[in-house]
């Protein structure tokens, strides 16, 4: 199917790839200009029937750290610049190829989400299967497949082009040839052979080493080795980890009950022992009554600290961290776990106590 005039497109980059600068505009509130910037500019060079009318551009620390204000401010900025119900209204928003970024694709995912929410307007952006926004918005926004870095610039660009095109025309998606991230959900149909046979079939052309694609694919979780253990305990440096919950009474940082965005970080270098006064669990994956009467029951301090005094181990770091475990997806935990460790390892830390629920 043709369109007889362009297709008119939204398209949305971050400070970077927007032309404001790097880390220094991570901070920059969205902004939006007309026509195409950066990538935009090169994908309506290589396909002259893509208009870009409006490309809007967000710093990434800004929109990843306070999403829904960044969010309803480029909601704002469009419908101040764009008459979506008139003869020019726009066809399509893009948005990235966010790559591996986490900031970055964050920011692409929640535009989508809400411009398509907002505007009924089709979406699509494109990222690495890794990135940590694809658990957090794959079965609301259409993700394309992308690589890790630019160097995966055009093929994103295709992609996500080609996804929006099927959008417009509602036409179906074909897993295994549009190359996107799946989205769980399930389809009905008719098949010529019985589960019980299709099942069969499957495990003789496994058995015998020829090509077979399973039904319902499982996710794949990393198996991390385990770390040498302590030559002297007395000596060591150790830290205090949690994923269940114990923050400081009021939830300073407003780590959230489940789908955690983000961890804390607390000092306890003169408190001796968590008190209910002072510490809550926040956790929503179970019953906080317990934990909030006596918060050691979840975070040992009490008696680490005892193990402290009889010289078990050497030091105690001086701050404990801090994040809620439940329904938290396995690429913002492995996020998670990677900042926590590097910033333990410059600290001198040579193990952690991690405790759970």
């Amino acid at each position: 199917m043709t369109m007889k005039s362009p297709y008119r497109i939204i398209y949305c980059l971050n400070q970077f790839f927007g032309g404001l600068g790097g880390e220094d505009k991570a901070d920059h509130p969205p902004c939006i200009f007309d026509g195409p910037r950066g990538p935009a500019i090169m994908l309506q060079q290589r396909f002259p029937e893509m208009q870009v009318v409006k490309t809007v551009v967000f710093g990434d620390n800004y929109i990843a750290g306070k999403t829904d204000v960044a969010v309803a401010e480029v909601l704002a900025l469009l419908k101040n610049s764009i008459d979506f119900n008139g003869a020019d209204a726009p066809h399509l928003l893009l948005a990235g190829p966010a790559f591996l970024a986490g900031r970055y694709g964050i920011g692409c995912a929640a535009i989508c989400k809400a411009v398509q929410e907002e505007f009924g307007l089709p979406a699509v952006t494109a990222m690495h299967p890794d990135n940590p926004a694809v658990a957090e918005y794959r079965k609301e926004v259409l993700i394309g497949v992308a690589e890790k870095d630019v160097m995966g610039m055009e093929e994103g660009l295709q992609r996500m082009l080609a996804l929006g095109k099927k959008l417009i025309h509602h036409l179906p998606l074909v897993p295994e040839e549009d190359n996107y991230i799946l989205q769980g959900r399930r389809q009905n149909y008719f098949a010529e052979k019985s589960g019980a046979e299709r099942a069969l079939e499957m495990l003789l052309h496994k058995i015998t080493g020829l090509p077979y694609q399973t039904e319902y694919v499982m996710p794949s979780f990393d198996r991390v080795p385990p770390a040498a253990p302590l030559v002297d305990l007395s000596q060591a440096r150790i830290a205090l980890v949690t994923s269940g919950g114990i923050v400081p009474r009021g939830n300073p940082d407003r780590i959230e009950s489940a789908s955690a965005s983000h961890f804390g970080t607390y000092a306890i270098k003169d408190v001796a022992a968590l008190t209910p006064e002072g510490y809550q669990s926040i956790h929503g994956g179970y019953d906080p009554t317990y934990a909030n009467q006596d918060p050691n029951r979840v975070l040992p301090l009490d008696v680490v600290r005892e193990l402290l005094q009889e010289k078990v181990f050497g030091s105690l770091h001086p701050y404990y961290y801090a994040t809620v475990g439940n329904a938290t997806s396995v690429a913002k935990a492995r996020d998670f776990g990677r900042d926590i460790g590097q910033r333990l390892l410059a600290d001198g830390v040579q193990a952690v106590i991690l405790t759970s629920t």
